[in-house]
């Protein structure tokens, strides 16, 4: 079962409503933002971090960078990064390489989702496809993952039209 599977059996389990969507292929949340005709912020992407030694998943809305002195504050440790991608790889075999759903809880990882986040209705973002997304109402997502709340999470800036 692949990953997108997977988390719609989960969900379905849980008696979660959701709306699965395909679209070409995209890599960023940025992208998948301008493909289904979304405002970015409504689209959360995922980050994985390393710690203090352990790989933590961030979820931010799209148009966002991790600050990873606040991460560190968050986490209360002075040792954080951005884990590399074949660091992290391996602990999500069912989905494609960087396209990892927020759901930790399904992968034995803890979840920090940004403050801002739950300001929204619903949101959506990569399915462990890079082709496909899902949307889910917020307060959903908060019940099943239980993700601790933190600020994190700063405007990109960006350079250029």
């Amino acid at each position: 079962m692949n990953g997108v599977d997977r988390l719609c059996s989960y969900l379905d389990e849980r008696r979660v409503t959701y709306h699965r969507r395909a679209h070409p292929f995209a890599f960023t949340a940025r992208e998948i933002a301008h493909l289904e005709r979304l405002e970015p912020h409504r689209v959360a992407k995922v980050v994985i971090a390393s710690a203090g030694g352990s790989l933590v998943m961030l979820v931010l809305p799209a148009p966002c960078r991790v600050d990873a002195r606040r991460v560190a504050a968050a986490l209360k440790t002075h040792d954080v990064r951005l884990a590399h991608e074949e660091e992290f790889t391996p602990r999500f075999p069912d989905c494609d390489p960087g396209a990892m759903p927020p759901f930790g809880n399904l992968y034995d990882m803890p979840v920090y989702v940004d403050e801002s986040l739950t300001n929204e209705a619903s949101i959506t973002f990569q399915a462990g496809s890079h082709a496909e997304t899902l949307t889910i109402d917020f307060g959903d997502f908060e019940r099943l993952v239980g993700p601790v709340v933190a600020t994190f999470a700063e405007p990109e800036i960006r350079y250029g039209a």
